[in-house]
């Protein structure tokens, strides 16, 4: 479709985000959020992640699988997933109304399918063709795709989560991960300091 990429632009154009904020410890988990695992956990993780971030897709297929085996699926961490627009900004925000047009049940998934194409996009540059195959997988038709990537109040939405994000929890980069409150980590993060992180936050 010839004019995909302006029509993501419209992401990018909706102004610069706030990146000089206040810097609060931690961000508090909204409706907007994406979360899975047991609400009651005593630990609480929030991760804020770009599709466009390399490094949050290191840690999405090397890291959080067995994050999620060892803490999320045996209740003991409750995670939310907070959506934040890296460069370019205009396909992390296309991506992510992606996986919201899918549904809340399929969410996850089309997010952990963009983040194990996110080489292959951008090697090739076919982004709208990498995005629509996995809105394709996820049972939508090209006719919800193309609706959804053009549903400007959505671009909005996700802008405005991120500069939220800038502002008042003082994200300045992604991957940055954040337990029971207080910011552990902006960057590449590993098994152990994850586990020594949520061994602090149980005692």
């Amino acid at each position: 479709m010839p004019n995909f990429n302006r029509r993501l632009l419209v992401a990018a154009a909706l102004g610069a985000l706030a990146l000089a904020g206040c810097s609060k410890s931690g961000g508090a988990v909204d409706s907007a959020d994406m979360t899975m695992g047991d609400p009651n956990a005593k630990v609480k993780m929030i991760e804020y992640a770009s599709l466009t971030c390399v490094h949050c897709g290191q840690f999405n297929n090397e890291v959080f699988p067995e994050f999620k085996k060892k803490y999320i699926d045996t209740g003991k961490v409750h995670y939310t997933f907070k959506e934040f627009l890296t460069a370019p900004a205009n396909v992390a925000a296309a991506g992510f109304v992606t996986a919201r047009c899918a549904g809340k049940d399929k969410y996850f998934g089309v997010v952990d399918s963009i983040f194990h194409a996110q080489q292959e996009m951008f090697t090739s540059g076919d982004i709208r063709g990498t995005l629509l195959r996995v809105a394709q997988s996820a049972g939508m038709s090209e006719q919800q795709f193309n609706a959804c990537v053009s549903d400007e109040a959505a671009l909005k939405a996700v802008n405005a989560r991120t500069e939220k994000a800038a502002r008042e929890d003082g994200i300045t980069g992604t991957p940055a991960f954040v337990i029971n409150g207080k910011k552990i980590k902006e960057g590449e993060i590993s098994m152990a300091e994850l586990d020594a992180a949520v061994a602090e936050a149980s005692k």
